[in-house]
């Protein structure tokens, strides 16, 4: 075979359909299951922290960034049911580029869908810890200041170690600990982990409501005049970010807040755990993204409508909105939200993150250790335990605000390649079976790519880019020195057993 067509091979995707059916992992989860990971992904890492800063940025207009972002994500959830439907394999958007565009799509996808979800579990880490620091100090408890927080210091270039001013340097010892206690969570078992998240995802949805409830009362429609004050933002290529990280217009906004909407996809990358893929994927995946909606944007009117725009702070807004009422226990309602919230939302994360490496393994992109099941728990234990050292290491020392935009744009590459997918399926295999099919297409997948493409394009920083073409390099360096030569797709690996490990 030439190396192109080695270059960009596919997997077929009926192999696929019957390597489903193989019971490797414990299929202990229905559609309330995946609505609940993919709120739990959702809800809490964004909505909590970055609409003060959204607020800032576009002024009520902020409105209209989060259904911006939301209108993007639902045209990639219908692309996403699809294929996950079809192809009910843990995986998520690698695994449908791998069937649709080639294996170095799928290894540029895969790698993107680390930003998504490794990436992001570090900095929801940190808001948990910050949250459960608030908590301490207002009963007169405390670190020591070297631990509050991560805050690597460098004078200068960062490759150059020299610069590296550990002596004046902090670390999230908190948010650390954090990571490493849901890794081994998430190793005890699929069944425990869900419940668990299904627990927390209830608390923080009810901190949004009773903010929601409670807020009403402070509605002013007078706050919502002036509603567009910063505009639609620079529409030139790369530069919708402030490179200070305030995000200004509508649009750079929009980019901004698209985090809150990353991991409704979750549901997808736990396929072989469903109990009915065809019918619990569709569901999980649309559910969580209309209920998502819904709540950012109830939430973002009240949070407006409460007090003027440009009175709200970046830390803490929901908090301040609701400061007139004088209700101290509304205080303890939200921070007890900020807390479980971003625990689903880790917990998800690093969930979604173990599945995708675990596949990329079976495909021989990874060393075939890391697809290797426990044969007690059922789970990948050695992966999801590295990824969790290695999220805890970024969560001690990367700050949020250098993690948010490269989160962002590994995932709208990932909607774009996912959207396309879902056409050139269409057209090579228009007879396969689909439970669910993506409403007028061409159109819906068309909207999808362009959406995605024109946040990534005009909503963030060229240095964004930048960041991400470097890392991408490192990813393709790997690919072509293990994954290529390795990996078949013609040959899946199916792990019949579970192979046993060492205790760990």
């Amino acid at each position: 075979m030439s190396f192109a067509r080695r270059l960009f091979a596919t997997t077929n995707v009926e192999k696929l359909r019957e390597l489903s059916t193989r019971k490797i992992l414990r299929r202990a989860l229905g559609a309330k299951d995946l609505i609940a990971i993919g709120l739990g992904t959702m809800i809490g890492g964004g909505i909590f922290t970055t609409i003060g800063t959204g607020v800032k940025g576009a002024g009520p207009a902020v409105i209209v960034s989060y259904l911006l972002a939301g209108l993007t994500s639902f045209f990639a959830a219908l692309c996403y049911a699809e294929l996950g439907a079809m192809v009910p394999i843990a995986g998520s958007a690698y695994t449908y580029a791998y069937a649709t565009l080639g294996k170095l799509f799928a290894w540029i996808i895969g790698f993107a869908l680390i930003f998504e979800y490794g990436i992001s579990a570090a900095p929801v880490a940190q808001q948990f810890s910050a949250s459960l620091q608030d908590v301490f100090k207002s009963i007169g408890m405390a670190l020591p200041s070297w631990a509050q927080q991560s805050n690597l210091v460098i004078h200068g270039p960062w490759w150059n170690l020299t610069n590296w001013d550990l002596a004046h340097s902090q670390v999230d010892l908190v948010g650390a600990l954090f990571v490493i206690a849901l890794s081994v969570l998430l190793s005890l078992g699929i069944r425990e982990s869900a419940t668990v998240n299904n627990i927390f995802v209830v608390l923080k949805i009810s901190a949004l409501f009773v903010f929601v409830i409670a807020g009403l009362s402070l509605f002013h429609g007078a706050y919502l005049h002036d509603f567009a004050p910063l505009g639609w933002g620079h529409l030139q290529p790369f530069s919708g970010s402030a490179e200070a990280g305030q995000p200004i217009g509508i649009i750079a906004v929009g980019a901004f807040v698209f985090f809150s909407y990353i991991g409704f996809d979750t549901a997808t990358t736990t396929a072989e755990e469903c109990k009915k893929p065809s019918f619990d994927i569709p569901v999980g995946v649309i559910g969580a993204l209309a209920i998502g909606t819904v709540i950012y944007c109830a939430t973002a009117i009240v949070l407006v409508g409460s007090m003027p725009w440009n009175a709200v702070p970046v830390k803490n807004p929901l908090v301040a909105a609701l400061a007139p009422l004088h209700q101290p226990w509304l205080s303890w309602v939200i921070t007890i939200g900020v807390l479980a919230g971003t625990t689903s939302v880790a917990l998800s994360s690093l969930l979604g993150q173990t599945r995708i490496f675990y596949v990329m393994a079976r495909d021989r992109m990874l060393p075939p250790v890391v697809a290797k099941v426990h044969p007690r728990f059922q789970t990948p234990v050695v992966t999801t335990l590295v990824t969790g050292a290695l999220v805890a290491i970024l969560t001690l020392i990367v700050p949020l605000n250098e993690l948010l935009n490269l989160v962002n744009i590994g995932t709208l590459i990932a909607f774009t390649v996912v959207c396309a997918g879902v056409l050139y399926l269409r057209k090579r295999s228009p007879d396969l079976p689909r439970s669910f099919r993506v409403p007028f297409v061409p159109l819906f997948p068309i909207l999808g790519i362009v959406c995605s493409l024109f946040l990534a394009v005009f909503g963030l920083s060229r240095q964004t880019w930048t960041w991400f073409a470097i890392a991408l390099v490192c990813g393709l360096i790997f690919f072509f020195s293990y994954g290529f030569r390795k990996s078949n797709p013609d040959e899946i690996v199916p792990v019949e057993e579970p192979v046993a490990l060492r205790e760990v």
